[in-house]
């Protein structure tokens, strides 16, 4: 998007928000680009529910302010603000055929002429010929479409959707991942995106933003954090990761040593979060390697020897729990591509990787180590 604050940026500078003694949203400043499709990521109570609502003007804030390029809008009301907001629960008018629905915010207003509008809406959300059907009459994605006709219909500089997926099934969901993102990227539109659902905000979003207790952890592209997360919590958030306690020695001629597991391992300065001191060995499941003996390990990778604790076949990969000699756990996810034998539980394999694919994280003295035990692919990364 270029350098400096564009004309229809969207900017929380000190967003803060206590109900009581909770503090739900604490001292938020982010900055959201005109035109890109960003995700609010975060579990419940997270605080990215409040921070859509105040961005809509649904919750006033403690401090702070919310802007719109130049224009603050803090304390405006929420039919005064260029925003439009599609819920979970779509809120469509049952009593109102598909037209009706998503032409009333322009009828309200007074618009004349609205069949044109209504038509190229329904086009493109890909409901043409639905526009005398009621609400009832229609799938939930089809519902959803919908919603977000109606929103658009009123050209607001920022949408803001809020678990707009949640209610579909599997199949419904991921169609409208797609779906969501073509629109938004015929209209030119800011989206901002609130999930909880890591697979969504991956696939979707330009930019992720994974928020905690109230705070903003990281945010970047979705490779960006994927591969190199800031912190523990959005290693284990955003997809799983094993994270081995370790001593940093600190860096020498790019890359950092630490000690772990009795061994010494490196990782290249550019991945390492912190340099010195107590750290985690971050390595994603999917990124290791099996082999039955050490002298199976390819040149130039790094090793640790365990046992198979547990496998589980689950198409298109394997998922082992090893056991390290060191009393730690570690998983990994191999591809069922036919170039790798499998590993029997009880079987004493070598886990391998290269040092590229590492990371270092802070580590608290003491901190246990963690490993993914949830049975899972990982998470998709579109870009």
């Amino acid at each position: 998007m270029g350098t400096g604050t564009l004309v229809g940026d969207l900017r929380l500078v000190d967003l803060t928000k206590r109900f009581g003694a909770v503090t739900a949203v604490d001292d938020l400043t982010l900055t959201v680009a005109q035109g890109s499709f960003f995700a609010l990521l975060g579990a419940s109570g997270s605080g990215k529910t409040t921070t859509l609502r105040m961005i809509a003007g649904l919750e006033e804030p403690t401090a702070g302010q919310v802007l719109l390029g130049a224009e603050d809008v803090t304390r405006l009301r929420p039919y005064r603000r260029p925003v439009n907001t599609v819920f979970q629960s779509y809120a469509l008018f049952p009593h109102l055929d598909v037209a009706e629905n998503v032409a009333f915010g322009l009828r309200r207003r007074g618009v004349r002429h609205l069949r044109p509008q209504v038509e190229r809406m329904l086009a493109l959300v890909q409901l043409d010929g639905y526009g005398r059907r009621r609400p009832a009459e229609l799938s939930g994605g089809q519902q959803q479409r919908v919603a977000l006709a109606r929103a658009l219909i009123n050209q607001p500089q920022v949408l803001l959707l809020d678990e707009p997926l949640g209610a579909l099934d599997l199949r419904l969901r991921r169609q409208m991942q797609g779906e969501l993102k073509r629109i938004q990227t015929e209209v030119g539109t800011t989206f901002v995106h609130v999930t909880h659902d890591q697979e969504e905000a991956m696939t979707m979003a330009d930019t992720v933003a994974v928020m905690n207790a109230g705070r903003i952890e990281q945010v970047g592209a979705p490779a960006d954090l994927y591969e190199f997360p800031a912190t523990v919590f959005v290693a284990t958030f955003l997809g799983q990761s094993n994270l081995l306690a370790a001593e940093a020695a600190g860096p020498t001629r790019g890359e950092v040593a630490v000690t772990a597991h009795g061994a010494r391992f490196t990782v290249p300065v550019a991945r390492a979060r912190a340099d010195r001191g107590p750290v985690h060995l971050g390595v994603r499941p999917e990124k290791l390697r099996l082999a039955a003996s050490a002298d199976e390990v390819p040149d130039g990778h790094q090793h640790v020897a365990g046992v198979v604790a547990d496998a589980a076949y689950v198409g298109v990969s394997t998922q082992y729990q090893v056991h390290t000699g060191a009393g730690g756990e570690l998983s990994v996810f191999a591809a069922n591509n036919g170039t790798e034998g499998r590993h029997a539980v009880g079987s004493s394999v070598v886990a391998y990787w290269r040092p590229e694919h590492a990371f270092l994280l802070p580590r608290v003295p003491g901190e246990a180590e963690r490993s993914s035990t949830v049975r899972d692919e990982p998470v998709a990364v579109s870009r």
